[in-house]
């Protein structure tokens, strides 16, 4: 169950996620054509792609996130924890109108985000799957032991690391410092760019359009 505030935290992020829909659906730029080099606003590409290593990761459902998961769509992925009290929440919501402006995309193809908690001793599977989908009910939440954590985080090249409580609190109020920068993943589930901070959410609703078309079989 959520604390209260982090209860507060994901309704106002959601509602901010909610009044962008508009703008969402009336500014959302044209599609690039399938024999255009798409012209990326956001989303910064590495040139080669590179391969992830092996991984063992739980998905909310309880199920396993495997490689061939991450396959057929491009995704954003971004770390984060439950008792998060800004990053996180600002983070997904503005993910969510990027959502919210790509859904007219087929399923089979459409760009996904992945939430991975990086709080393994706190985030159970059920409790990030509740979280992700309070902002989106597409996103894809997933965790694991520490050490698989930190491996999959590293091979993305983020970090995070966890910081004891003030003085006084009890030692579970810790809280993580983490990278805010997005990966990005293309349809092969390799590590093919990123998305920096601040976010725009148009930009990277056009960009992700612009490249589920340009990488169309």
């Amino acid at each position: 169950m959520f604390n209260r505030t982090t209860a507060y935290i994901v309704a106002v992020a959601v509602l901010a996620a909610g009044l962008g829909l508009w703008a969402s659906t009336h500014h959302f730029g044209p599609s690039t054509g399938p024999d255009e080099a798409p012209g990326l606003q956001a989303v910064r590409l590495f040139e080669p792609a590179r391969d992830l290593p092996a991984f063992e990761l739980e998905q909310s459902d309880g199920t396993p996130l495997e490689p061939a998961e991450l396959r057929g769509h491009w995704t954003l992925v971004f770390l984060g924890f439950t008792h998060c009290p800004d990053i996180c929440p600002t983070t997904l919501a503005e993910l969510a109108r990027a959502q919210n402006a790509w859904e007219a995309i087929p399923a089979a193809t459409r760009p996904r985000v992945l939430f991975l908690s990086v709080d393994p001793e706190r985030d159970t599977p059920e409790l990030i799957g509740q979280y992700a989908h309070a902002f989106h009910e597409d996103t894809l939440a997933a965790t694991g032991r520490l050490p698989e954590v930190e491996a999959f985080a590293t091979s993305l090249s983020m970090v995070f690391s966890k910081a004891p409580p003030p003085e006084g609190y009890p030692a579970d109020q810790y809280t993580i410092n983490h990278s805010a920068t997005i990966a990005v993943l293309d349809p092969q589930g390799r590590m093919a760019g990123l998305v920096r901070p601040p976010l725009e959410p148009m930009k990277i609703a056009a960009d992700l359009q612009a490249l589920t078309v340009a990488s169309a079989p």
